[in-house]
Order: structure tokens, then C-alpha cells, then sequence
């Protein structure tokens, strides 16, 4: 496998948990792995300062594709690692031979149920609640079921009959309080299968009730002194508050089932595929089917359905889809869940088939980077009605504050991204006074005289950053050049974003979301952006030249030095001269509380 493919591939995967897959040249899995964020531990292997030890050095010699299902937490992605190397026993991976790797706990189906922890799943309709990964996890909810609900532990058949003809006593449980001898007829079903449904509610992870009554005991225990109590209580706590009861890729109420998801775009539809043995996922697939036609949603599912079963063939009886596919195959019925775990495996296979797409997306756009640019323009080009698709956008923008320092800004897009170095300012000349129109026609003519003097290629679009009159004084300096036929132009009006077409009286509106404005906004910020920044500057320079430096003894230097720590010419004017002295020196300040003073008595007299 090139490094470079590598590196495209590296950089698509998302930074979620998941799982990853190393294939051999022969296409057969030779490394399963886990990972809390799949990019940086699939591109940990590729890294070149990372030190290999000599199995992974030869393993990466060796993958020749890599392929990655994403799930929800690392919890699961440690599951669905556990389930791909006992079904593949990949050639790199400690192999897990015992089936029985992870604990859940049981409520047992029967009369007065018991609640234990086992490694063996019994398919007689009890109640089945993990994998858990965590012992401590186990433990601590198998210790909060004993301590909150007497229930119990012994393994009597407790049938009415039974009970009836008292072939049962009370043992040690009862005795010291940990059972209420429902054996002995004590406790009635109603009363402990209350318990269990408040046990089953905890195990499904609705533990609210369960975490107050702690919190409650944990202070109790601090009020009383009993910190060591206390402090088992609230490590007990802690453990449940991380506790999540359910995994989506290991479940024991979904047995073998196919999983198919669907989402379709313009040109193409995909389906995510998931094979699930045992109620744990062991395959993923991803289909990618290019319409040909209007193919609706039911259509392109069946399609896939047939292709994906002819690919893995198998004798599963039932499939997850999200929509029903009127299709009648033999030996299998089609399920379409609304709540529960099947729709949660089936939101798993959606969340797989959109980062496919996205990776996928991300791909051709770095392979063919004009691709996205090149269909943005040519919307813009019929949005705009123009003559031709516009490579070359240039965009002006005029700045002042009530006429003083005008200036004028040009941002321009090649290819829809940013120019930077084709950026230009102005410095308005020949306008005295806030006159946003002459100074537009300035810039325009002295932009495109100056092109055409030097023969370079006219833009396709000119963008103005105003309405009607903006546009008309820019059409009037095109005109005059000759050349207002040969571009196109449009003028946008901030407040409501109207777009103004030459010799249109009827504004443009475009879709607030249209690739089109979203150009237009982006250039337009540019320029304004670009034009703010070189006002900014000016105004600075020509305020420190006009009031300070027309003072006879001051330059610019210490001008500047006086403005940064005064902030206003006003203030440097009326500045104590022992701070003046500090900053200036005292022979500078002795000139400008001179010239200051002086400046004071002209304006008395002149009253």
C-alpha cells in the first residue's frame, strides 16, 4: 500500500471510537483493533517517529487496505473487537478462543426470579443485562441489587405447590435480613417481583432513583463520622454514574439477524450492511450504487439487498431495514424497528454509511479539487444570469467616516477561493466629502483603465458592495471605458441582501443558504475586512501627521510614542506635564504644553 494512499485514507477517518481493519495484499483480515479515536491510532502505525517493535513492524509492511466501523463508545468498540477476532482469528491477533469473555447478569425466568452474574447466555426467555467489560462494574451493581432489594440466592424450585405444602424453612439469608423467605410463603410474588422490576430498571441504566437514595446515604454517613462508610458509598457512586447498561454491538435480545441502512443523494445511493451472530455485530459492508434513473428509496434498497446477500450469503432469518422492501424471500422476514435495540444497531449502520459518505466525499474532493469550485460557479453563473461561468470575481468596497480618509477596498476569488495577493486598496482622490458614488465610479475607472492599459484579462463578474446608486456609478465608469458589456455586474444591499442586476428595477433575492450568496457574502467581508484594516491605518497615520507633528519639535516617532500611551491627541493636549515629562522627556513636553497653551489663548481671544 503507497504511503500516499495511505496518508488520503489516514486523513478521512473520523476522531470517533471505533473499530479498524488490516487487509493483506489477498484481501483476508490480518489485524483487528480497537480505538478511542480511530485517526490517530490507524496513523500511530504510519508515523515514522513512532518506534515499531519487529511483529508491527513486519505487520505494516504487510496491510495493503484498512477499512473502520465506528460505534458509539470505546466500551463497544472493545466488543466489536472481540467479536471480528473470534470470527476471522486474524494471523496479528492474540486469538480468544473462549466464547465466554465477557459477564452479564441474569434474571432468571421463573417464579420469584433470582439475580445472578453468569458467562453463559441460556436462550429460556430470562432477561439478560451487558457485556461487561468492567468486574468492578459488575460487582458494584450486583452489590447495590443485594444491599437495596432482599432477594434470593438459593436455587429451590418455588412453586405455588411447593410452597403450599410447605416443603421449605427460612435459612441464614432470611435470618440475618438479606431474603424475606418468599420459600416459607413470608413474601408474597407481588411484593418481590416489585424488587425485581425495580432491579431490571436499574440494570436497563434508568439508575436516578437509585443514585438519590445513595447520595442520601453518603450524607448520612458524613453527618454521622462513618467516613470509611462514607467513602464506599461514594466510590459505589461513582461506578454508576459512568455505567452504561446496553451495548449497541453486543446484545442478547437480537439473535442472528442482517441490518440495512439506507441514504441516498443526487447521484448516488449507499447501503451500510451489518451481520449479526449471537447478538453481536461480525460483519460490515458498505455499498455504493450510482442511480441511473429517479430510483425511489425502495427500489435502491431491494437492489442492494440482492446484491449484499449474493456477496455474504447466509441462512439468516430476519433483516433490520428502514423501510418496508415488499420483497418476499424465502425463510426470512424484513423488520422495520421503531424504538428499542434493532433501532439502535440500524442508527449504528446509518451513522457508518454517512461517514463512508463523507470519507468518500472528502477523497474525490482532494483527487479532483475543482470539482465542488467548478459546480458552485456555474450555479452562479445561472443564478446571476451571466454570460459566462466567473473564474475571475473581483468585489469593491468604499470606507470613510463623514467623508474623512476615504478609501476603497478590493477583494478578489479565482477559481471561488480567495486571492489574497490580487487584494488591492485605494486612496480616494479626487472626492471631497462622503460622496459614495463619485468615489465609486473613481475606483472602477481607475481599476479597469489601468487593466486594460497593461492588457490583462477583464474579471467575469464585478461585485458592489451597495445598491441601485453604487451599481449605476459603477456601470456609468464601465461605460465610459467601453467595456460594460464585456463582464458582468451586480450591486448587494446589506440590509436585506438584495442583489440589483443592471437595467433589473426588480431586486434579486437568493436562497439564504444558496452556494451563490454564501460566495457573495464571503467576498463582500473580504473586502470590507480588507478596506477597515487599511482605514485604520490611514486615519493613524494622517491624525499623528496633521495634529502633532505640526508641532515645531515633535516628529512623528515621539508623536506615536505619546498617542500609544494617551490614546488621543486631546489628551496628550491637556496631560499634567510631569507624566508628559515621563514619556517625552522635558524639553518635548516644555513644546507641547507650550503649543498647547498657546492654542488656548488663540481661542479666547477669538471670542
Amino acid at each position: 500500500m503507497s504511503t500516499d494512499k495511505i496518508h488520503r485514507i489516514i486523513r478521512d477517518i473520523p476522531d470517533k471510537p471505533g473499530v479498524y481493519q488490516f487487509f493483506s495484499q489477498a484481501g483476508s483480515v490480518i489485524y483487528v483493533g480497537k480505538a478511542k479515536s480511530l485517526r490517530k491510532r490507524v496513523s500511530s502505525y504510519f508515523n515514522r517517529e513512532s518506534a515499531h517493535d519487529a511483529k508491527t513492524a513486519v505487520l505494516v509492511k504487510k496491510i495493503s487496505d484498512l477499512r473502520f466501523i465506528v460505534v458509539d463508545t470505546e466500551f463497544d468498540a472493545l466488543l466489536l473487537e472481540n467479536n471480528l477476532i473470534k470470527k476471522y482469528q486474524p494471523r496479528y491477533n492474540v486469538l480468544l478462543k473462549d466464547d465466554k469473555t465477557f459477564p452479564w447478569i441474569c434474571i432468571r425466568n421463573e417464579r420469584f426470579p433470582r439475580v445472578f452474574s453468569t458467562r453463559r447466555v441460556v436462550r429460556d426467555g430470562s432477561k439478560y443485562f451487558g457485556p461487561y467489560a468492567s468486574g468492578k462494574m459488575l460487582h458494584t451493581l450486583m452489590d447495590l441489587i443485594t444491599q437495596l432489594f432482599p432477594l434470593r440466592n438459593c436455587n429451590l424450585i418455588l412453586s405455588k405447590e411447593n410452597i403450599e405444602k410447605k416443603k421449605f424453612k427460612v435459612c441464614l439469608e432470611y435470618h440475618i435480613g438479606n431474603c424475606l423467605g418468599p420459600c416459607a410463603g413470608l413474601q408474597s410474588e407481588e411484593d418481590y417481583n416489585n424488587s425485581i422490576q425495580q432491579a431490571r430498571e436499574i440494570l436497563k441504566g434508568n439508575t436516578g432513583m437509585v443514585l438519590s437514595r445513595l447520595k442520601k446515604m453518603m450524607g448520612d454517613y458524613a453527618s454521622a463520622f462513618e467516613f470509611e462508610k462514607a467513602q464506599l458509598v461514594k466510590e459505589k457512586i461513582e461506578v454508576l454514574e459512568k455505567y452504561r447498561s446496553r451495548s449497541t454491538v453486543v446484545s442478547p435480545s437480537v439473535h442472528n439477524v442482517d441490518v440495512f441502512s439506507l441514504v441516498t443523494g443526487e447521484q448516488y445511493a449507499y447501503v451500510n450492511f451489518f451481520r449479526v451472530v449471537d447478538g453481536a455485530i461480525v460483519l460490515s459492508h458498505t455499498l455504493e450504487l450510482k442511480k441511473k434513473l429517479d430510483e425511489s428509496p425502495r427500489e435502491l434498497l431491494v437492489l442492494a439487498i440482492g446484491e449484499l446477500r449474493q456477496r455474504f450469503p447466509g441462512d439468516v432469518p430476519e433483516a433490520i431495514v428502514p423501510l418496508d422492501p415488499e420483497l418476499d424471500i424465502p425463510g426470512m422476514i424484513f423488520t422495520v424497528p421503531k424504538i428499542g435495540d434493532k433501532k439502535h444497531l440500524l442508527d449504528l449502520s446509518e451513522k457508518n454509511v454517512r461517514y463512508y459518505m463523507r470519507e468518500r466525499a472528502l477523497r474525490n474532493e482532494r483527487t479532483f479539487p475543482g470539482n465542488r469550485s467548478g459546480k458552485i460557479l456555474r450555479e452562479m453563473k445561472a443564478d446571476l444570469r451571466l454570460g459566462s461561468i466567473p473564474v475571475h470575481i473581483e468585489c469593491f468596497d468604499n470606507s470613510n467616516i463623514q467623508g474623512a480618509f476615504p478609501v476603497a477596498a478590493m477583494s478578489v476569488f479565482r477559481n471561488g477561493k480567495p486571492s489574497k495577493k490580487d487584494y488591492r486598496h485605494f486612496n480616494i482622490r479626487s472626492v471631497s466629502g462622503p460622496d459614495d458614488f463619485a468615489s465609486m465610479d473613481e475606483v472602477i475607472s481607475r481599476r479597469y483603465r489601468r487593466m486594460l492599459e497593461e492588457g490583462k484579462d477583464l474579471p467575469q463578474l464585478i461585485i458592489i458592495d451597495g445598491g441601485k446608486g453604487q451599481l449605476n456609478a459603477a456601470l456609468s465608469a464601465l461605460s465610459a471605458l467601453g467595456i460594460e458589456r464585456n463582464t458582468g455586474i451586480i450591486g448587494i444591499a446589506k440590509r436585506l441582501e438584495e442583489i440589483f442586476l443592471p437595467g433589473d428595477p426588480v431586486p434579486l433575492y437568493l436562497d439564504k443558504r444558496s452556494s451563490t450568496l454564501k460566495v457573495i457574502q464571503q467576498l463582500r467581508d473580504e473586502a470590507h475586512r480588507f478596506g477597515i484594516t487599511h482605514h485604520r491605518n490611514r486615519r493613524s497615520k494622517e491624525t499623528i501627521k496633521t495634529s502633532l507633528t505640526d508641532i515645531k519639535g515633535i516628529g512623528p516617532a515621539t508623536a506615536a510614542l505619546m498617542l500609544r500611551h494617551f490614546r488621543s491627541v486631546e489628551a496628550v493636549l491637556s496631560a499634567p506635564a510631569e507624566e508628559l515629562e515621563k514619556i517625552a522627556g522635558k524639553k518635548k513636553a516644555e513644546i507641547v504644553l507650550a503649543s498647547a497653551r498657546e492654542k488656548r489663548e488663540k481661542k479666547v481671544s477669538a471670542r
